[in-house]
């Protein structure tokens, strides 16, 4: 009987060595679980500054950029004041004044990177032009460009407006 007492000491002192082991391994394991908690919570609150200082930047340069073009417009504006100041309702004057300002604001689009291509007498490209009349070929080839009633633009290797143009058939 005595063994037996003993067994039930030992295994009891066992239980209790056993339970205070795995209390300790559950407390370890909280704090493990709280440290990379917060890691995560900071985490999330650093991508979230990021997102809106990204936000911020973008809406900056997008106000950059639109006051850049605008600026360059004003001066187109006072080209035109100018000429209609100078010109005094001469017409050759006033042709002048117009070639002058047309001229400027093409220097201006392409100084950021836009420029017109030709059409009249190419090859339609549906990538390039935008068919809104055929007319009988004439002179022209069919599915050359015949005529061209607005003129097509690239912004560097990108189209920024297809020209609209009749197709010869």
């Amino acid at each position: 009987m005595e063994t037996q007492e003993k067994d039930k000491i030992d295994r009891s002192d066992e239980s209790v060595g056993e339970t205070e082991r795995l209390t300790g391994e559950i407390a370890r394991l909280n704090e493990k679980l709280r440290h990379k908690d917060d890691v995560y919570l900071r985490a999330l609150a650093d991508f979230e500054n990021y997102r809106k200082r990204i936000e911020r930047e973008q809406t900056r340069a997008a106000q950059k950029g639109k006051r850049d073009l605008v600026l360059a417009l004003l001066e187109t504006l006072d080209g035109f004041d100018r000429m209609l100041e100078q010109t005094g309702g001469d017409p050759v004057s006033l042709a002048q004044g117009v070639r002058a300002i047309y001229r400027q604001l093409m220097n201006q689009l392409e100084a950021q990177g836009v420029t017109p291509f030709k059409s009249q007498g190419e090859p339609f490209d549906p990538k390039l032009h935008e068919a809104v009349d055929s007319v009988a070929g004439g002179q022209y080839e069919p599915g050359t460009i015949a005529d061209e009633l607005q003129r097509g633009y690239r912004w560097g290797d990108e189209v920024l407006r297809p020209a609209r143009v009749r197709v010869a058939r």
